[in-house]
Order: C-alpha cells, then sequence, then structure tokens
C-alpha cells in the first residue's frame, strides 16, 4: 500500500522544482551591451556591407572637404567612470584682416610725452615732469631722420619731447613745427630705432559704413598700443572750436566721425583703412567727453599739406589781410540800419573795427566800418567764414576780390595778401 501511494521518481522532480519568476539584468551605461547570438551564414554578408559602407562614408567626406587639412593637435587620455576617454585639441588659425593690418602697422605708432618743466614750491629749483601725454604717427624716414604726425594740443608748451615705441624703447623727439588752426604737429627723431612707416591712403574716397581701425594710447603709456575697430560713421563734419575760451567759435574743424573708441591719450594716433593707410589723425579735443560712440580725426587730404608746410618751414604761411572785425550778428538791427545804412534784406556779414598800418587792407583802400559781405563769389556770414575762405582757399600773393557795404553802398575791392599772423 505505500508503494502505490508513494509519488513516481517523475512526480517527485516536479514537485521540488520552484516555480519560475522574471529576471531583471542591469547594464552599466559605460559597457557595451551583450552581443547578441550568432547566427550561422551572416558573418560574411555583414562584413562586406560594414567594409562597403565604410568605403562609401570616406568618399563621401572626402569629396564633400577635398585634402584634409593638416592642424597641430595634442591628444589627452582622461578615466570616467572606468572608461578611458580621449579629448584633443585642435589649434585654430585666428588671424584675420585686422590682426594681420595691426601686426604690420602697430610700430609706426608712438607714444608722444609732453614734458615740461615744474616748479615746487619746496624745492628751490625746477624739475621736467610729465605734462601730458598722446600719441603720434611715423609717417617718413628720410636718411638718418624720421618724421611723426601727432596734434598740437599734445606737444603745446612742451619744453621736451620723449617717444615711446611699441616695444617700449624710448628716444628724444624734437618740434619741427605746428599749428593751432589744424590741430597738427610734426616731430622729428633719430631713424635707427623706426622699424615701421606708414603710408598715406586717401580719405577723399572713404565710405561711411567703412571698417577702420584706430590705434592709440588711451589714458597714456599704461595701455600702449590699443587697438578699437569701427566704421566710418560720417564724413564733412564741422567742429566749432573755441581757442581762447571767451565762449565765441573761433574756428570749425573739418573731420571724420567714427564709432571706433577714441579716449583722452589716443590724440595724434592713427585712423587705418583695411588696406593698412592712413586715413585719419585721431583728435580727442574737438570731441565732447559726454557723448558716446562719437570719434573724431582729422582727414589726412586736410592734413598732408599742412604737414608739407611745417615740415619745411615749422609754420603754415597763412595769408593776412591786416584787419580787426566783428560780426555783423553781434550788433543790433537798429544799429545796423543807422550806424552801417545796411539793406533790410543785408543781415550778415563782417564789420571791419580797425585798419591796420602797412597792411594790404589799407593799400586797397578798406576803411573802418566797411561791412564784408562776399569775398571770391563766396558769401560771407560771419568771421569764421570769413577766415576759412582766406585760409583754405587763398595763398600768400593771391588776389582777393571783395564786396562791401560802406555807408550803404555797395563797393567792390582788390586786395593782394600778404602773410601774417591774425586777418
Amino acid at each position: 500500500m505505500d508503494e502505490l501511494n508513494r509519488p513516481s521518481d517523475e512526480e517527485e522532480l516536479t514537485s521540488e522544482v520552484p516555480e519560475s519568476k522574471p529576471h531583471y539584468e542591469t547594464r552599466s551605461a559605460y559597457q557595451p551591451a551583450a552581443p547578441p547570438p550568432k547566427r550561422r551564414g551572416g558573418f560574411l554578408p555583414s562584413l562586406f556591407g560594414a567594409i562597403g559602407g565604410g568605403l562609401l562614408v570616406w568618399l563621401l567626406m572626402t569629396n564633400l572637404s577635398g585634402t584634409p587639412k593638416q592642424t597641430s593637435s595634442d591628444t589627452e587620455q582622461t578615466k570616467e567612470h572606468g572608461s578611458t576617454v580621449q579629448t584633443e585639441k585642435i589649434a585654430v588659425d585666428v588671424n584675420t584682416d585686422v590682426t594681420e593690418i595691426v601686426a604690420k602697422m602697430a610700430d609706426s605708432v608712438v607714444g608722444v610725452t609732453n614734458l615740461q618743466s615744474v616748479r615746487d614750491f619746496r624745492s628751490p629749483t625746477a624739475t621736467t615732469r610729465e605734462t601730458g601725454t598722446g600719441s603720434g604717427v611715423i609717417y617718413r624716414k628720410q636718411g638718418d631722420k624720421a618724421y611723426i604726425v601727432t596734434n598740437h594740443h599734445v606737444i603745446e608748451g612742451a619744453q621736451e619731447i620723449e617717444i615711446t615705441f611699441d616695444d617700449g624703447s624710448k628716444t628724444a623727439g624734437d618740434l619741427v613745427g605746428s599749428d593751432m588752426w589744424t590741430d597738427l604737429a610734426v616731430i622729428e627723431i633719430e631713424a635707427k630705432a623706426v622699424k615701421t612707416v606708414i603710408e598715406f591712403g586717401d580719405s577723399d574716397v572713404l565710405k561711411r559704413g567703412e571698417t577702420v581701425i584706430a590705434i592709440g594710447n588711451p589714458l597714456g603709456l599704461g595701455f600702449s598700443g590699443s587697438v578699437t575697430v569701427g566704421v566710418v560713421s560720417g564724413k564733412d563734419r564741422s567742429i566749432p572750436m573755441d581757442f581762447d575760451n571767451n565762449g565765441a567759435v573761433d574756428w570749425y574743424a573739418d573731420v571724420l566721425q567714427t564709432d571706433a573708441a577714441i579716449n583722452p591719450g589716443n590724440s595724434g594716433g592713427a585712423l587705418i583703412n583695411m588696406a593698412g593707410q592712413l586715413i585719419g589723425i585721431n583728435s580727442m579735443k574737438i570731441s565732447e567727453s559726454t557723448v558716446e560712440g562719437i570719434g573724431l580725426a582729422i582727414p589726412i587730404n586736410l592734413a598732408t599739406p599742412i604737414i608739407d608746410h611745417l615740415e619745411r618751414t615749422g609754420t603754415v604761411n597763412r595769408p593776412t589781410m591786416g584787419v580787426t572785425l566783428l560780426d555783423l550778428r553781434s550788433v543790433s538791427a537798429r544799429q545796423q540800419r543807422e550806424m552801417f545804412q545796411l539793406p533790410s534784406d543785408v543781415t550778415d556779414g563782417v564789420i571791419v573795427t580797425e585798419v591796420l598800418r602797412n597792411s594790404p587792407a589799407l593799400e586797397a583802400g578798406v576803411e573802418q566800418y566797411d561791412v564784408i559781405v562776399e569775398m571770391d563769389g563766396e558769401k560771407i556770414e560771419d568771421m569764421v567764414g570769413l577766415r576759412k575762405h582766406l585760409y583754405n582757399v587763398k595763398n600768400v600773393g593771391d588776389t582777393m576780390h571783395m564786396k562791401v557795404y560802406r555807408a550803404g553802398r555797395l563797393v567792390e575791392i582788390e586786395m593782394v595778401l600778404k602773410d601774417g599772423d591774425s586777418f
């Protein structure tokens, strides 16, 4: 009975096997999954397919990119979570048109230091001190001498001038001449230390929006050789100048406008076009410190004849009439009618308040209280217009034709101009 009731061997084995449960496998994110079971007969087709695909990709990449460019690189190996990761550092060429121009022309821009004798009340002797710094541009080298153009206000009152090159070396400079009206000056130095001379461009052909580069020493020699890039914002700008600080405009400077950053110390530095040519002399004196993004420079086409004059003679010989003047606008309408007997439609002009002795004006018959309204067919509205016609259009020895109102009558005068320092 017991044998009949005993389970069979097969039943005993079955009852001892526990109920099967699902199995979950986890893999590291940095480890490859186990390969699938190999199938018989599929190895060769897969191998040929892989080789063919690789060849196709290589051919496509070669046709699209051309011959691979050789670049220098460094390879580093690091370990991350047990796996080896390779990183490659590739050397990239960052040269641009701007960097090439700066590298070529930077040596032609120098620092200009104005040195003057200063007497300290605590010391009986005077000492030479730096009273200001600016920039300059080496534009010519001849024999054992080289020439630098800068601003007049940079070297004004200097007893000594020190030139600092882009590499930090220094040399003494001698003032050849300067001109207050155009704010230009020329300095002479020994040529042996000069590496680069800049070429003059043509400021008349500049276009608004054209890229320009400013190089100079903003805020002193601590920022020497600073480079800013901008565009030509405007041409033929006229900026009022007050030389004697009396509140009256003495002159209108014709300048270029740029948004390249120009700060104190940039004065006299270079404004360069993308051909590496000098097209302007930066000048902060004629810019307003409260305005952002407006830099001003003297166009090189206006500066060139002044530079030539200064280099040859040390000064600019300008024609003079030999008179003192007053703007007609500064007198009342009643005085214009009663004292000068002017027609009602004449509201602009320049009054001759005094005729100097032995002057071209006296020889030509100009009289006190003549009201100048025209020169060489050009209408004259004020002293600035008269001065610009006299200084920019006429030369010493030229004949000038004028129209003046004298006691209500229009009189024509012909005058031969002479040189001098005033009207």
